[in-house]
């Protein structure tokens, strides 16, 4: 994949700007989570570090500063299935239900080419930012064995992986290789006290609460939300081809795992939950603290064919992927259930273990794609290349058990109503075409097209030009122009549920839904987007190599998360259409919290992209001393918001909590659109091999962040992760047959971002909530401190 349909191009030639990352090197980053490889390895590719809800159980990245759905991957050059695990609260992650690489084994992968340019023309309409293709390794013999684990600094996040990856050739004309994976990550905590049970200045606190509550093992840290989920998981990936004859192979590879992932959600009181009988009937006498669970299967599939027919390159392909959660809710109550099943003289009954619901996304894919080249007199052979697509997605939301369901449903996580229930399905077809020529030998010209239509969207029409002119073999030049289009995921229009904490309970309208419709808030429609890009590639001196590729992205129509939109806030009502809205889509809400209110995907924003990618690559030859490969790549970007879209008149209510009404666009909203992205990234890389020893050092600088953020009450509060650099370090060493061993650290002098303030903290104890979490979920470089870790790695 080098920006163009046209085969044998190396990347350095590339019209459009691409990196390559093979295996030694994602190894080299010590993680077992290829999302964080990457992550360190690709300056546009940011990982998400901590997600709110189920969010945290099923962490996404992007490019360019974009929503990770609006970034294409492929394996082996395949359209991937997404994850059915939505990010539905608020944050720069927000909305995304983009693909899973976590279920793909990197002891699998030979390597990734990472495209950084609007590309839907080429790969598919949701390309915008750019496409991820990860090359499955296909050697037919050899393999390895390895295994790694650690801790972070600070304690917790204990890590273990192990893979298997064999090469064989079952026949004469064949080849198979297959990996095998398990790792483990643990949970981690870095919340504050509980403020509810341990500060005198919150309204929640007692002296004879604090009585009871002092007793309990981990006081005052008896909240654990603010940290990394656990998770246990098994992956196995393969890829096989044979010859059949007739200068036609068939082929095949794909992907299964399994995880089973759980997160701490908001400590519960000692007395939240009680029978008739009073405080003699309290099922949890020390509290409880529930957590979100997910099971989930998710499997991957391609079958094809590609040879030569009457002089064209063919290949058939049909990928079919799903992903298959089921949603549980662990160490919980249904107090309500609770409640009513008691009596004056008997204790009530609730599970404590729920089957909230589930989700269920598929997507099977078809393709033909031919390609040729034609001698018509210029400097090389006009490649043309052609293609068919067709593509049936399909989204579905289980309902919860009964327990999980009843009145306001199970603690921290309440189980899918049967209005939130139900199954969607979408089908495409494309057709593109693709033509690159050279008129003379140091110009390159790819024009592309591609006509899409879309059973619930209608039809698009989309295109690139790319073009790329060497001067001389020091120096080229190259840009594209180009149009997308995204399609919302369905999980996007369909999601529905209801998210809660202690003292809040929030509706996530469907926007495909007539609730939605009662607050004048329309059904999704699709995004679109203009790309331009120009880039230089040097070579200023022997071995050196420098690209440098400007790039600006407008976006149309472009989905969000809406700010929270409150119906009761602090038990004053606020807005009685969004009660009414909640009471339409059937939710019955915990009558104890103090605010209620909606949540809701919508179109409503236009944004400009700008930014700037560089790579500079440099060996340096000690001589006798060993060798050393020094990298400096890099990424500016800055997101500005054009255009906002009047908020409709159902919010306009005004109320003594919000004068003017209400948007669905707020000032921290906003914030995390323009400003929790860090305004740069770039790393320094020097890896020094010498005989045996090999020894890896990055240094990684990021930009300033920063997002309002509410606080509960008053005001919005700036919070910030502020600039900072973040060192990474591996030492190996091979010993005799295949052994090499590894020690190293990432983030290795333990450095955080900033605190909360003072002043949000006061705002938010003043609230009533726990308040335990103390650093920005926007931090790029996460908020567990450093890691270290060792490795043993035996190759055959």
């Amino acid at each position: 994949m080098t920006g163009t349909r046209q085969t044998g191009l190396r990347v350095i030639d590339s019209p459009a700007p691409v990196q390559v990352v093979d295996t030694s090197t994602l190894e080299r980053t010590g993680t077992v989570d290829l999302r964080l490889g990457l992550a360190n390895l690709v300056p546009s590719f940011n990982a998400q570090a901590f997600g709110g809800d189920t969010a945290n159980l099923t962490l996404s990245a992007r490019l360019r500063g974009l929503s990770p759905n609006q970034a294409l991957v492929l394996v082996n050059g395949k359209r991937r299935h997404t994850t059915g695990n939505l990010a539905v609260l608020s944050g720069v992650y927000q909305g995304a239900a983009a693909a899973d690489l976590a279920f793909i084994p990197m002891a699998g992968i030979g390597r990734i080419e990472v495209l950084t340019d609007g590309a839907a023309a080429q790969y598919g309409t949701d390309a915008i930012a750019g496409v991820v293709n990860i090359i499955l390794k296909k050697n037919p013999g050899g393999g390895s064995i390895s295994a790694t684990g650690g801790e972070y600094i600070d304690g917790g996040g204990k890590t273990a992986g192990a893979s298997v990856n064999v090469g064989m050739a079952p026949t004469e004309n064949s080849y198979l290789n297959v990996t095998v994976e398990a790792k483990y990550h643990g949970f981690s905590n870095r919340g504050l006290p509980d403020q509810r049970v341990f500060n005198p200045a919150s309204p929640g606190y007692t002296a004879a609460h604090n009585a009871v509550e002092s007793q309990i093992p981990g006081y005052p840290f008896l909240n654990l939300i603010s940290g990394d989920a656990e998770y246990r998981m098994q992956n196995l990936a393969f890829n096989g081809g044979v010859e059949v004859g007739g200068g036609f192979e068939v082929y095949s590879f794909g992907t299964y795992g399994h995880k089973d992932a759980s997160a701490y959600e908001n400590y519960r009181r000692y007395n939240r939950v009680q029978g008739k009988m009073g405080a003699v009937d309290r099922p949890f006498p020390m509290g409880f603290s529930p957590r979100e669970r997910i099971i989930e299967d998710d499997y991957a599939l391609t079958l094809g064919a590609s040879g030569e027919l009457a002089g064209w390159n063919v290949d058939l392909s049909s990928t079919y992927g799903k992903d298959d959660i089921e949603v549980r809710v662990e160490d919980s109550i249904n107090a309500s259930l609770y409640v009513d099943t008691s009596t004056a003289t008997t204790k009530g009954f609730s599970p404590t273990s729920f089957h909230a619901g589930s989700w269920r996304t598929t997507q099977w894919t078809n393709n033909l794609d031919v390609r040729r080249g034609f001698d018509v007199g210029m400097a090389t052979p006009m490649d043309v290349a052609l293609g068919f697509e067709q593509r049936r997605d399909t989204y579905r939301i289980g309902a919860g058990d009964a327990a999980s369901t009843y009145k306001e449903g199970s603690q921290s996580y309440p189980g899918f109503q049967k209005t939130d229930a139900g199954g969607h399905a979408r089908t495409s077809w494309a057709v593109y075409g693709d033509v690159a020529i050279s008129p003379v030998e140091a110009w390159k010209i790819d024009a592309a097209v591609r006509y899409e239509k879309f059973s619930d969207f209608g039809d698009t029409t989309v295109a690139k030009l790319t073009s790329r002119y060497d001067f001389n073999e020091m120096i080229a030049v190259r840009g594209t122009v180009s149009t997308g289009f995204r399609a919302p995921t369905l999980a996007e229009s369909f999601y529905s549920a209801t998210n809660v904490s202690p003292t809040s309970a929030f509706v996530q309208l469907a926007p495909n839904s007539p609730a939605a419709r009662l607050l004048g808030i329309d059904a999704l429609k699709p995004e679109k987007s203009k790309n331009y890009s120009f880039g230089i590639v040097a070579h200023p001196i022997p071995k050196m190599t420098a690209t440098i590729d400007a790039y600006q992205i407008n976006l149309k129509d472009r989905i969000f998360g809406s700010s929270s939109v409150y119906g009761i806030r602090n038990g004053v009502v606020v807005n009685s259409n969004v009660n009414a809205a909640i009471a339409a889509n059937g939710n019955v809400l915990d009558n104890t919290v103090a605010s209620t209110g909606v949540n809701i995907f919508s179109n409503g924003l236009d944004t400009r992209t700008r930014g700037l990618d560089f790579v500079v690559a440099y060996p340096v030859d000690l001589d006798g001393l060993g060798r050393i490969d020094l990298t400096l790549s890099g990424n500016f970007n800055k997101t500005k918001i054009t255009k906002v879209k009047a908020a409709p008149a159902a919010l306009a209510t005004p109320s003594t909590a919000f004068p003017s009404g209400q948007v669905l666009f707020a000032g921290n909203a906003a914030s995390l659109l323009e400003k929790a992205a860090p305004k740069y990234k770039i790393g320094l890389n020097g890896l020094y091999t010498f005989g045996k020893v090999t020894l890896s050092l990055t240094e990684t600088f990021y930009g300033k962040a920063e997002a309002l953020s509410d606080p509960g009450t008053g005001p919005l509060q700036t919070t910030v992760a502020s600039a900072a650099a973040i060192t990474d370090v591996e030492l190996s060493y091979k010993f005799p047959m295949g052994v090499v061993a590894a020690i190293g650290a990432n983030n290795a002098f333990n450095k955080y971002p900033d605190k909360f303030s003072t002043a949000f903290q006061t705002a938010c104890i003043a609230s009533g909530g726990g308040c335990v979490t103390q650093y920005p979920g926007f931090s790029p470089y996460g908020i567990n401190g450093g890691y270290y870790y060792g490795r043993l790695t035996f190759a055959f």
